[in-house]
């Protein structure tokens, strides 16, 4: 479908289409507009006095009446008109969906069934595109019935990828879906990771989070999961062999046992936290460069070396093995 020229419409041609438009409301209807004449008295361009003319006929609030010339549509009449062919081609299409996903998934039974015999279906698929891996997610996450368990390091969560997830989060929850959520601690200083939190966790989620790097992966049911491919951030593998899939659910409980609850009783988390500072100068002192310890706690290496002078400054440290002595004795 072609989008209409008025819909990417600037704030300066919205305002000499308002402009024409309440000059036609309020002209003789027996008068012709020329379009000349009106853009004299409108103090306005020729050019754009006869596109913004074109816009109003094309958005519906003009329209020719035999006998009359151009006449002005009230907004509620136009919208009715002019939305009413594309809210119908939009229920249309919906439809068209949900039948051929009816179809689809009518095949789903003869699959499952082959698998249950011992059939050949392959039990890990490589994924190898985002947009895919999204699709996956949402369809696995559509489909959950029990719970769902989700492991996602590397600190605080981009905005673009909330937007996305955020809904169907919801959705889940909503439809009585437990979901457990692992992060690192570094996750607790992101304002949109923390909002996210505080509505799931009133939804019924619980979070956690861990000092240490961990492997990205979901778990649907526990029958079913996908975890990031190492070298390709676009990428996932898909797993069904039930094996792997209980050996991953077994990985996540020792993980959840091990992490602490995400606190929503504020805006914010402190940035450093003790848990934080003990793991950047433990693995500081095991001899990791600043760019491995930011990596592995999910932060940018920026942010470690100022974790790691604050630490040394409030410890009085002169070195990175003294700060960890420090802290070793402060236990």
């Amino acid at each position: 479908m072609e989008s209409k020229a008025y819909l990417g419409s600037s704030s300066f041609e919205d305002e000499c289409m308002r402009r024409l438009y309440e000059f036609v409301l309020s002209r003789d209807v027996s008068e012709e507009i020329n379009v000349e004449e009106v853009a004299l008295q409108l103090n306005l361009p020729v050019g754009d006095t006869s596109l913004a003319l074109a816009g109003l006929v094309e958005m519906g609030l003009l329209r020719d009446r035999p006998g009359w010339g151009l006449v002005a549509v009230a907004p509620d009449e136009a919208v009715s008109r002019v939305l009413g062919p594309l809210e119908l081609e939009i229920r249309t299409r919906r439809v068209q969906a949900e039948e051929t996903r009816r179809r689809l998934m009518s095949f789903l039974p003869a699959f499952d069934a082959h698998l249950t015999a011992g059939g050949n279906r392959r039990q890990v698929e490589l994924i190898d595109n985002l947009a895919d891996v999204r699709v996956a997610i949402a369809e696995l996450s559509a489909k959950c019935r029990k719970e769902i368990l989700t492991a996602q390091p590397g600190g605080g969560r981009k905005e673009s990828v909330l937007i996305e997830a955020a809904p169907r989060d919801y959705e889940t929850l909503q439809r009585g879906v437990k979901m457990r959520i692992l992060y690192q601690h570094t996750a607790r200083s992101s304002r949109g990771t923390h909002s996210y939190v505080q509505e799931v966790t009133r939804l019924g989620a619980q979070v956690r989070t861990l000092d240490d790097q961990f492997m990205r992966f979901l778990i649907f049911d526990r029958e079913c999961a996908m975890f990031a491919v190492s070298d390709d951030p676009d990428s996932a593998a898909f797993i069904r062999d039930p094996h792997v899939v209980a050996f991953m659910v077994e990985a996540y409980e020792r993980l959840w046992l091990a992490a602490e609850p995400f606190s929503v009783d504020s805006d914010t988390q402190p940035e450093t936290t003790d848990d934080l500072k003990e793991a950047i100068i433990r693995l500081l002192t095991a001899g990791m460069t600043d760019a491995a310890v930011a990596r592995r706690l999910g932060m940018s290496v920026r942010t470690c070396r100022r974790h790691v002078s604050e630490i040394m400054t409030g410890l009085g440290a002169a070195s990175r093995f003294q700060a960890g002595y420090l802290l070793a004795v402060q236990e």
